[in-house]
Parts: structure tokens; C-alpha cells; sequence
């Protein structure tokens, strides 16, 4: 176990990287610290919620800091990161349905509001359902761009794909959850308002 010289805190992506790679514990929880929360908000924007979302940031944890040894600096560490976690959700849904957990939208902290939020909560289960019918592809590309609200060019750097291949799954995601609204009240209602289209 190595012990850190300096602050992790005040070195930069390349030097915190360098110092991960040599075992710097200090370095290795700084990075976790740091990266944890936009890792999460991203995989609980994909899956949308539920108790694997921990699991597959831990998964992608441990892919990041087993590649870290051959990242070269070309791109920001943050976006070398949200590509491997971005890569973990696709193969965690290529590999099987999955659904979002009421729980994970939160909790009803106002009497006056329990209506509302219980609304919301069903239009968000609606969408999800919508979403875990698409293929991995769509339902990532549309997640990081009309949940986690990523530029069309993100999705394709993150994605691994050109642009216009990340334009036609966003569109195709889009048009089959507007399709899905249609004909649910509920659903459009929270496309409308939520802008998640």
C-alpha cells in the first residue's frame, strides 16, 4: 500500500491517475469520492433506479481502475469514465429486461403533495417500461440524452458511434415513447412536462 505525498485532491487527472496506478489508496478513494456521484445519477438515468444501480457502478469501478494503467490522456478522465460505465449498463441490458423500482424515485416527504408525486412516480414507471422494451442501444442513447440530458454529441463520444447513429436511436426511442403516449394520459403528461422526449 502506498501513502500519498500530496493531496489527491490537488493533483490533476493525469497526476491522480498516475498515482491510482501505483497503488496510492489515498489516490484510489479520492477518485471514488469524486466520481461516484455522476456515475450513479448516470446508470440510475439509464436503468431508471432500482438495487442494481449500486452494483453496476461498483462493476464499473472495477473496470476503471483495472484500466487505468492504459488511459493516455486524450480525453478528460471524467469522459473516459462515463465511457466505461456507459459500456457496463449496455452490457448489463443486453443481457437482460430491466425495470425501474418505484423506490428509487424517491419518497413522499408532504402530505399535501402524496397525489402528485404518486402521478409522477407512475408516469416514470410508464416511461421506463417504454424504455425497457427498446434495444440497449435506443434505450442508452435516449437516457443520456432526454434523461440525463447529454448533448447528441456526448451520446455518440460516450456511445462509441457517429453522430447521426446516435441522432436515428434517440429518434427512434423518441418516437416510439411519444407512440406509447398517444394512447396513455398518464405518460404524456410526464413527457410534456417533464421535457423527456
Amino acid at each position: 500500500m502506498a501513502l500519498s505525498l500530496v493531496a489527491p485532491a490537488s493533483l490533476d487527472d493525469s497526476e491522480l491517475v498516475a498515482a491510482c496506478v501505483r497503488g496510492d489508496v489515498t489516490a484510489q478513494r479520492t477518485l471514488f469520492r469524486r466520481e461516484y456521484p455522476r456515475m450513479f445519477r448516470t446508470v440510475s438515468r439509464i436503468l431508471g433506479g432500482g438495487r442494481e444501480v449500486d452494483d453496476l457502478v461498483q462493476e464499473a469501478f472495477v473496470h476503471v481502475f483495472r484500466a487505468l494503467a492504459s488511459y493516455r490522456g486524450e480525453a478528460k478522465l471524467s469522459r473516459w469514465i462515463d465511457r466505461i460505465t456507459i459500456r457496463v449498463v449496455f452490457h448489463h441490458l443486453r443481457g437482460r429486461k430491466c425495470t425501474v423500482s418505484l423506490d428509487a424515485i424517491g419518497d413522499v416527504d408532504n402530505a399535501e403533495r402524496v397525489d402528485e408525486r404518486a402521478h409522477a412516480r407512475e408516469g416514470l414507471r410508464r416511461l421506463y417500461d417504454v424504455l425497457s422494451e427498446l434495444t440497449p442501444v435506443s434505450r442508452t442513447a435516449y437516457a443520456l440524452f432526454a434523461i440525463d440530458g447529454r448533448s447528441i454529441a456526448e451520446v455518440a463520444t460516450l456511445t462509441n458511434t457517429t453522430v447521426v447513429a446516435a441522432k436515428l436511436r434517440i429518434w427512434r426511442a423518441r418516437r416510439e415513447v411519444h407512440r406509447r403516449a398517444a394512447s396513455d394520459p398518464v405518460l404524456a403528461e410526464l413527457v410534456l412536462r417533464k421535457g423527456a422526449s
